[in-house]
């Protein structure tokens, strides 16, 4: 069974944007304040690692049920469900703070339940998007939804900054609670269509549990897709070694204001893919974009830690930071294409946890293997100051920076390993396309 695009689906994309678009600048705000609050009231790095792994984890591990039950449910009404949700942890959030009667454990517990819902919200829009639009605009249209998330992560800091000083942290929390009450709105004046039915073979025989493997069950017999998952996982990587090591790298030679401006500049870089992605779509064979923009991501790492220049530095960090929208949105875009929209939500599910996974893994490594393994072999006297030292200089930061140049050429052998690979490199060829012709 085919489907058909609904008239007005671009006008219903475009009001559902909006509406996440706000949603997503008030999270930016209350991710900012509630980092302050913690530093504040802490004092301690471990305490607010602690608090990024409750708003990730538990969302990253129910992942695979929330897809099965977004393939059973309306999508509308899972998106309505989230907004609601997590509008009232907000909420919550926001009274204990304004009556001066919060716990640090019951701000964690409540955040852990708002990345519940996250877990649902994301899946279920990535898989509207092809119930909405023309498959050869899905990348375009993925460019628009990159684009809503890369602005506020450019604004929202500086505006929470101010804010957290003017309106004190409670009252940034509850407008975080209206930008949901915005996109819950937007929610209720849409109609998204159903996905295409199941064929009788596995509709209506499933255990719930059967429907939770079937995800992983699709990505075996279909190993292209599966490597493009492998090479995804190798990129959100090596994103968690940057996002730890980067600022140890810049400030062994730099200073804090260099580090604001690369920091900045990978903002706007990121906008700027966003925009690229939006208005060119990508390649037509999106693999090749895959592949291509895999390959720049990996160099732009690289080039970050080669040599202890800023200028490198930041021409590095906006190369990579360009170059992940677009590899995002052709990755998308693929995927919505040849994944059949009955199975979406589950295969987008189980796609998102394994790479999500290796965000904190690419994390937790960072740190020793900079601290207790490279600086010192780097170090004015180490043991490597005369032979890999004469490359990528000595003293503090160096090991860091010979860490991005190992991680980042991870990434491009990857996209070279997947173009030699004819399983990935016809992919398309290979996998039907689950869309109709526009």
């Amino acid at each position: 069974m085919t489907q058909s695009l609904p008239e007005n689906g671009a006008r219903t994309f475009m009001t559902i944007l909006i509406g996440q678009g706000v949603s997503l600048f008030g999270n930016g705000l209350t991710g900012f304040a509630i980092a302050v609050w913690v530093y504040q009231e802490t004092a301690s790095v471990t305490m607010f690692s602690f608090v990024v792994l409750v708003t990730t984890v538990p969302g990253t591990l129910l992942s695979p049920l929330a897809g099965a039950l977004i393939d059973r449910w309306d999508r509308r009404r899972v998106m309505i469900l989230n907004d609601t949700g997590s509008a009232l942890c907000s909420l919550g959030i926001a009274l204990l703070l304004l009556t001066d009667t919060f716990e640090l454990w019951v701000i964690m517990l409540l955040l852990s339940i708002s990345s519940c819902f996250e877990a649902f919200q994301s899946t279920a829009y990535s898989t509207i998007v092809p119930l909405l639009v023309p498959k050869n605009r899905l990348g375009n249209y993925n460019g628009l939804i990159q684009l809503s998330s890369a602005l506020p992560k450019v604004v929202a800091p500086a505006l929470g900054g101010f804010l957290v000083v003017t309106i004190e942290m409670w009252g940034v929390i509850l407008i975080d609670f209206f930008t949901y009450l915005v996109a819950f709105l937007t929610l209720l004046f849409v109609r998204i269509p159903k996905p295409q039915a199941a064929p009788e073979s596995e509709d209506d025989k499933q255990s719930f549990l059967q429907e939770v493997a079937s995800g992983w069950n699709y990505l075996k017999a279909h190993p292209g897709l599966t490597a493009i998952l492998a090479l995804l996982a190798v990129t959100y990587f090596t994103i968690g070694i940057v996002n730890v090591s980067f600022p140890a790298l810049l400030l062994g030679y730099g200073s804090a204001t260099d580090l604001g401006t690369i920091l900045s500049l990978a903002g706007l870089g990121f906008v700027v893919g966003s925009i690229i992605m939006s208005v060119w779509g990508g390649p037509e064979r999106r693999i090749y974009g895959v592949i291509g923009f895999t390959l720049l991501f990996g160099l732009g790492i690289a080039a970050m830690g080669l040599f202890p220049s800023a200028v490198l530095s930041g021409i590095g960090m906006f190369v990579m930071a360009v170059s992940a929208p677009l590899l995002s949105g052709c990755a998308q875009a693929l995927w919505q294409v040849k994944v059949p929209t009955y199975l979406q939500g589950r295969v987008f599910a189980l796609r998102d946890m394994v790479v999500r996974a290796t965000l904190p893994l690419g994390t937790v490594i960072a740190g020793p293997l900079a601290d207790r393994l490279l600086e010192p072999l780097l170090a004015v006297d180490g043991a490597w100051a005369e032979s890999v030292g004469e490359i990528v200089g000595v003293g503090p930061g160096r090991g860091v920076g010979l860490m991005l140049v190992i991680f980042g050429l991870l990434p491009t052998v990857a996209a070279l390993v997947a173009f030699i690979s004819p399983r990935i490199r016809w992919v398309e060829d290979q996998v039907p396309d689950a869309l109709p012709e526009d």
